[in-house]
């Protein structure tokens, strides 16, 4: 492919991001009035009344304006992971049981004190992600500090693998779902990747042998219990045991998970994971190539063993695509890993891209109608996929060129 044609597009994608998302969430995310967040804006930029915030919002954008310092050095990028760095420890810490709540109200007050492992991931990652961008050893503290009690109270010392959720005081609870549309199941694939993801961020700071033995069994249960080898998609319930729980699929997962676990393999720096990894991670995006891309370029939402069972195309799957392609095409050099991560771009570009109001909308049907009633700012819509998308992508294309 023509060198210009990658400059442009790695200039289009740090356009976006420069001018568009990070200005757009310093702009109107911040909660002036009552501190933190606003809870949720509409795509029209009204705040809405919002019947919680929650602690992931705030650990996503500490984790995007963090990132966003450390590649380009800004006060004012600083002062709005500062913010954010603020919010989570003054609001979302939980001094009598360490780790951080889920939710609070409109006013700040706890709402939901529960444990989701998924949110202290998250808490680990943006935590590590602001000392890199600072030096400050507070948060480096703090995020170790999760660390060992994921490891204390959520890691699964006999199947393998990390539970979903506990109450506030760390005990067991019954309902162990993330989300409503989530199945109560003790194990997802969705927690155990972002843990995966938190792991290898802290990693790069904490070389921990405590940490790196974690991760190597983190990253044999990716590879030997969630990573399907008959499918080369990834499972999304599984009970105790590993017995698999549904047999649906999530196309964005499965290409996030894609270049996630060849990251976490880079940076365990472990020869035989990484020979083990790569033919793996390959057929995932191969059959995201084959299976989960529409004529134009975008991502569906989810399949199964009879086909597709959700058509839609939503902001998140369509960022890691471009990421996740991109990184299938620096280990094959197979352009058309290289060709799906662009056109995958144009759609963003035509579809997706708030080009009136700024940032993204949430996502489009298969024909493209606007999916209905989705906020541009809520307790799940965040700037970390569509920030780091455009951080990982400009990088990765320039060092094509």
């Amino acid at each position: 492919m023509d060198p210009r044609v990658i400059e442009q597009y790695a200039t289009r994608i740090e356009a976006d991001l420069e001018k568009n998302i990070l200005p757009f969430w310093m702009r109107h995310a911040v909660d002036r009035r009552r501190g933190g967040f606003v809870g949720a804006l509409s795509d029209d930029l009204v705040v809405s009344p919002a019947p919680s915030r929650g602690a992931l919002l705030s650990s996503r954008i500490l984790w995007t304006y963090a990132a966003a310092h450390r590649r380009r050095p800004d006060p004012a990028l600083l002062d709005m992971a500062r913010h954010a760095y603020a919010d989570l420890m003054e609001t979302f810490a939980d001094r009598d049981h360490g780790g951080f709540i889920w939710s609070v109200d409109d006013a700040g007050r706890p709402l939901e004190r529960r444990k989701q492992v998924y949110g202290q991931a998250f808490a680990i990652y943006a935590l590590t992600e602001y000392h890199r961008a600072t030096g400050e050893r507070a948060p480096l503290e703090a995020a170790i500090a999760v660390f060992r009690l994921l490891e204390q109270h959520a890691r699964d010392r006999r199947h393998g693998g990390y539970f979903e959720a506990y109450a506030g005081d760390w005990s067991p609870i019954a309902d162990m779902r993330l989300s409503a549309v989530d199945m109560n199941e003790p194990k997802s694939q969705n927690t155990h990747l972002h843990v995966m993801e938190a792991y290898s961020n802290l990693m790069r700071v904490w070389p921990d042998p405590v940490l790196r033995e974690a991760q190597t069994a983190l990253l044999e249960v990716m590879l030997t219990r969630i990573v399907d080898a008959r499918t080369w998609h990834l499972g999304l319930f599984f009970s105790e045991t590993w017995d698999l729980r549904s047999d649906r699929f999530s196309f964005g997962h499965d290409i996030e998970a894609s270049w996630l676990l060849w990251e976490a393999a880079e940076v365990l720096g472990d020869p035989a994971m990484a020979a083990r990894m790569r033919p793996a991670i390959l057929r995932i995006a191969e059959v995201t190539l084959a299976e989960g891309l529409d004529a134009d370029g975008a991502v569906f939402n989810e399949g199964g063993p009879a086909g597709l069972t959700s058509t839609d195309k939503e902001w998140w799957p369509q960022a890691e695509a471009v990421v996740g392609f991109l990184n299938a095409f620096q280990l094959t050099l197979d352009e058309r890993f290289l060709a799906a991560a662009l056109k995958c771009w144009d759609f963003i570009d035509a579809k997706l891209i708030d080009h009136r109001h700024g940032e993204w909308i949430r996502g489009v049907t298969r024909d493209g109608a606007v999916l209905p009633g989705h906020p541009k700012i809520s307790f799940w819509k965040c700037p970390y996929h569509n920030g780091r998308a455009c951080m990982e992508a400009s990088v990765r294309l320039r060092a094509l060129t």
